[in-house]
């Protein structure tokens, strides 16, 4: 069992209790983590050094972030693992090694995070496994998404992580890790911490204004009488104070010690190998000056450079002369493999560069390109920055710039992105640099939320570029056309787009949806059909768009077709966002199909992903499940969270679920409210599928008018469309809002043979309602009971109950709801379930959610227990689980 260690701290006994049960639950194979957040100097590294002492019998493994090497991808992840890499798995190690720069390659982030999961829970099964991450605020971008993923995934292993990160610099991911923020000491704790450790007498009055101005910060109370005892007379942050103590002691070195640490502090690594060899180059007296320097109790020399803390590294570096600087990057520099560290070469090589410098710039254009190709786009916008800056032809700086702004851009830092493209001069671009510009600023608007400008500075790219390279410009209309989806019809920005577009132009997918918008439906549906269908599949380089666009021709063929194609290229390219689009719109077929067990299933894949990238999953999948399925709270959780987001399409999604809802419900004027919401916007798709629902509640609430002028604008859509699935929709309108039997057989018979199992069965629901309503009881018995059976085995509760209700209306008792597996799992134990099922290993499973195999294997236990079942094999006899879908 963990103990507590013999030097107990002063005060922190919440803080020790915290972390002891994090060791204690990790020894028992619950593992988590815990960030300690505070302002520097507080006691965070102290707590840290306490929790290693106190994990007696585990592994310990270290890493910290950098503030000098916050740019290299995966460095931190890479102190992390070289401990334990002799456990690396085969099927994993090309993954983590190419994201350590020691092999070649485009590492995938999934597999990157995967095989440090397994890296680590492999190791751990050895023996319990403690992480330990000080500096967090520090952490490159790829370390940091590494890190928060295996944090999140270790609760059924044998691992304890602890992060210490500053408070006032978050670190996506992090904050929602469990975190504790660590205070400063109580006045009696200070003062007693103040007498432990006995660096200086102290007059009272002078201690008492130093109790004051550290605040209960204990490295200020053990810092700063060093200094003289008083605090300086201006204000000024704790942090600044004490890296004054720092300088102070530095001050009061040799020469040679004082350059020494200097080089320690630009070499964020800490390498012995490469400081021993700059402070060579430079001539210095390396035993007395490492002598010196450690003396002063401000770094300790060993397998590597360690400062006593990450203000001294601060303090050495900063006390440092800009030419001094120089100097020692310059050393570090020659003293770099440009080999195996190419990159930091360059980076070294930068920073000792003064003024512009051509060569210097190139090499750091490659470098930039290699970081990019590891996956550190953070990297290469840093190289590309500083390249621009040394860059001495100003075409190339632009050109720079613009690289540097999309890599920052693609890293998620858009307000820095913005600063650089603000940082061109616009006055001397080309058209093509200045529609370039035009474009990042789009993409940073809507990055930003400002969902509007997006679109109309990409349009303005466009236009700039509409007479020099008017297939460019078509390329970038189209773009606007697909971010103009996101931000909803009603802004206004796709017509506006598509209203800038030249009114002749070749028969692509942006004239087909110029002839939908001028000329309708009619004009517009065999246009779009031509494009999406032909040869020349375009619709590959804008797959989002093609599936709003599938929905708009009712076309459930081509939707599987684009389905099947996001599968295929995301598992190749291992793109994530192809990947993500790829699961929702598998989880969106799933749900008109009535396949709600595998539209769980994918959810939840789309979501692992998500989650692995550190980003909110889509909701628009859950909204239309939550809908079918009639889960009321559940539909009304996502419309709150939608109304959060505050995206326009995402919204128009939200009412139609909610109209969808309510019908089910039989709630009809609350339907009728929400159907009005959704189509009002125009939205491509939505709208289409939400005037039935519009019509239905308007002709319940006995709107006629209303249900008419729906019936209208839906033909519109669906028979110039011609498919089943339109004709059979536009047939059930007809039929609620003319009274007519034939229209009701009609829509029957054209959704028989298509896979629209949740339309046939609200097809025998109507039918069968029109009929006991005209007084034909037999015969409305026969489709209400097709309708509850159906509806019931898809698991429509809200429609299934409806037909109850109408069945009872006639005399006649229906059987209780078919039980649904899904009914008893989450979304994740769907996935797992159905994986397992179908054959699947549990690192085959966990290799599709992120996971570790031994998390699946507690949730596969958690699955038994839900379904009373005890074994695998029992999987493949129960329902739901090995469905077509």
């Amino acid at each position: 069992m963990p103990t507590t260690p013999s030097r107990s701290l002063v005060g922190r006994h919440d803080e020790v209790d915290r972390l002891l049960a994090l060791v204690r639950a990790a020894e028992r194979g619950e593992g988590g983590a815990l960030v300690l957040r505070g302002e520097p100097g507080i006691g965070k590294s102290a707590l840290l050094d306490h929790v290693e002492q106190a994990a007696e019998g585990f592994q310990l493994i270290r890493a910290s972030g950098s503030e000098f090497e916050g740019e290299m991808p995966f460095a931190a992840l890479h102190q992390l693992c070289v401990p334990v890499l002799a456990h690396l798995d085969t099927l994993y190690r090309d993954a983590l090694l190419v994201a350590f720069g020691l092999a070649d390659g485009a590492p995938d982030p999934f597999r990157v995070s995967l095989a440090a999961l397994d890296l680590l829970t492999t190791a751990a099964a050895e023996r319990p496994l403690l992480c330990v991450i000080d500096d967090a605020h520090w952490l490159d971008a790829a370390s940091a998404r590494a890190l928060t993923f295996l944090a999140r995934r270790i609760s059924a292993e044998p691992i304890a992580m602890v992060f210490a990160a500053r408070d006032q610099e978050p670190v996506p991911g992090l904050d929602e890790l469990p975190g504790l923020t660590v205070g400063g000491l109580s006045d009696a704790e200070a003062r007693v911490l103040l007498a432990e450790e006995k660096t200086v007498t102290l007059d009272e009055r002078v201690r008492d204004r130093l109790l004051a101005e550290a605040r209960g910060n204990p490295l200020a109370l053990i810092e700063l009488p060093k200094a003289g005892g008083f605090a300086p007379p201006a204000p000024s942050p704790i942090a600044s104070r004490i890296e004054r103590s720092f300088r102070t002691r530095m001050a009061e070195l040799p020469p040679d010690a004082r350059l020494l640490l200097i080089l320690a502090s630009a070499e964020p690594t800490g390498d012995p190998a490469v400081l021993w060899a700059a402070a060579r180059e430079l001539d210095l007296d390396v035993p007395a000056a490492s002598a010196a320097a450690e003396a002063s109790g401000l770094i300790v020399f060993d397998t590597r450079a360690r400062f006593s803390h990450p203000l001294a590294r601060s303090a050495a570096y900063r006390a440092a002369e800009p030419a001094q600087r120089r100097t020692a990057h310059r050393a570090l520099a020659d003293a770099t493999d440009p080999v195996t560290a190419g990159d930091r070469r360059a980076w070294h090589r930068a920073q000792a560069t003064a003024g512009p410098d051509e060569e210097v710039a190139a090499e750091l254009e490659l470098s930039a390109s290699r970081a990019e190709a590891r996956g550190g786009v953070a990297a290469a916008a840093a190289f590309l920055e500083r390249a621009a800056a040394l860059s001495l032809d100003p075409g190339k700086q632009v050109e720079r710039t613009l690289a540097a702004a999309r890599a920052t851009l693609a890293a998620g830092r858009s307000e820095a992105a913005a600063d650089l493209v603000t940082s061109i001069d616009t006055s001397v671009l080309e058209v093509a640099q200045h529609a370039s510009a035009d474009l990042l600023r789009g993409q940073i608007a809507f990055v930003q939320g400002a969902g509007k400008t997006g679109p109309e500075l990409i349009l303005q790219a466009a236009q700039r570029l509409a007479s020099s390279d008017p297939e460019r410009s078509r390329e970038f209309l189209v773009a606007a056309v697909e971010m103009g989806l996101v931000v909803g019809r009603a802004a206004g920005v796709l017509d506006r787009v598509l209203a800038a577009a030249p009114p002749a132009g070749p028969p692509d997918l942006l004239s087909a949806l110029v002839r939908l918008t001028t000329e309708g439906h009619r004009a517009g549906l065999p246009a779009i059909r031509e494009v999406l269908t032909g040869d020349d599949a375009g619709w590959t380089r804008t797959p989002a768009l093609a599936t709003v666009l599938a929905g708009e021709l009712w076309d459930l063929d081509l939707h599987r077709t684009i389905v099947d194609w996001l599968a295929k290229t995301g598992q190749s390219t291992g793109s994530p966002m192809t990947l993500r689009l790829g699961r929702s719109q598998e989880a969106m077929y799933a749900v008109f199909t009535g396949n709600f067990g595998q539209a769980m299933a994918a959810i939840a894949e789309e979501e692992a992903i998500a989650d692995a990238l550190g980003d909110p999953p889509q909701l628009y999948p859950r909204v239309h499940l939550a809908a079918m399925r009639g889960r009321r709270q559940e539909v009304l959780d996502l419309f709150a969270e939608v109304t959060r987001r505050q995206t326009g399409q995402l919204t128009a999604n939200a009412y139609w679920a909610t109209s969808v809802l309510y019908n089910g419900l039989g709630d009809y004027p609350a339907a009728l409210t929400a159907a009005t919401h959704a189509v009002a916007s125009g939205d491509l798709f939505l709208t289409g599928i939400a005037l039935p629902e519009q019509i239905e509640a308007a002709v319940r609430c006995g709107e006629d008018a209303v249900a008419r002028s729906a019936l209208t604008s839906l033909l519109e859509r669906t028979e110039p469309a011609g498919t089943d699935f339109a004709l059979g929709l536009a047939a059930g309108a007809r039929a609620m809002v003319n009274d007519t039997e034939e229209d009701y057989v009609a829509a029957l018979s054209h959704l028989a043979d298509s896979p629209l199992t949740v339309q046939i069965a609200r097809a025998h629901l109507r039918y069968g309602e029109w009929l006991r309503r005209a007084g034909r009881r037999r015969d409305a018995r026969e489709q209400l009971r097709t309708a509850h059976e159906q509806l019931s085995k898809i698991g429509m509760e809200a429609f299934t109950q409806r037909a109850a209700d109408e069945l009872r209306a006639t005399g006649e008792v229906a059987r209780s709801r078919s039980e649904h597996t899904y009914d008893r799992l989450t979304m994740q134990e769907m996935h797992i379930a159905r994986e397992v099922a179908a054959g699947a290993t549990s690192k085959e499973v966990a290799t599709r959610l992120f996971l570790s195999p031994r998390t699946v294997d507690a949730h596969l236990r958690n699955i038994f227990r839900k379904l009373g079942i005890t074994s695998r094999r029992q999987l493949r006899g129960m329902p739901d689980l090995l469905d077509a879908g």
